[in-house]
Formats: structure tokens, C-alpha cells, sequence
């Protein structure tokens, strides 16, 4: 990942805002297939798949400790965004069944 060498606080804290902007967007395109993946899901149970958020913060825990950032950080960024995003997937899985 290439970073950018900032001259000021100023210029550093704009690299932060772009990075942030960045991170916003791609949590809403994950939250985007989350929403379809309901879609090929047959009960609640299915959504809630627990084996596969397990394996997901794995997988993210590692990346982070590749990456040098703590995977305690990365791990509960993700159990918080994945409940949110399961709540999300149960409202989409119910809202689908209903037509």
C-alpha cells in the first residue's frame, strides 16, 4: 500500500479524510452484498451463519497481524459491523419472503 509523505498536519489529516471516505464507501458496497446474499438464504438460521463470521474474523484478525495493525482493533471493527450487517441481512431475508 503506498502512502503518501506528508509535508504538514494539515496535508496529513486530508490523507486521513480520503482514507476514510474510501473505507465509508467500501463498508456500504459490502453492506450492498450482504443485502443480496439474503436472497439465497432458506431461513434465519442461514443468515445468521455462524460458522462464516467466524472464518471472516479470522480471516480479517490475520490480515490485520500481516498488515502490523492489532488484530484485538481489527476483530472488534468487524463483530460490530457484522451484527449490524446481520440485522440488515435478517430485514432484507424477512422482506423478501413476504412477496
Amino acid at each position: 500500500m503506498e502512502m503518501k509523505k506528508c509535508q504538514t498536519l494539515d496535508e496529513a489529516r486530508e490523507e486521513i479524510d480520503k482514507v476514510d471516505e474510501k473505507i465509508i464507501a467500501l463498508i456500504a458496497k459490502r453492506n450492498d452484498y450482504i443485502k443480496q446474499i439474503a436472497h439465497f438464504k432458506n431461513s434465519v438460521d442461514e443468515v445468521k451463519a455462524e460458522d462464516r463470521i467466524d472464518a471472516v474474523i479470522s480471516r480479517a484478525r490475520e490480515q490485520a497481524i500481516s498488515l502490523g495493525l492489532s488484530p484485538n482493533l481489527i476483530n472488534d471493527l468487524y463483530v460490530r459491523m457484522i451484527d449490524a450487517m446481520v440485522e440488515s441481512e435478517v430485514a432484507e431475508f424477512k422482506n423478501a419472503k413476504t412477496f
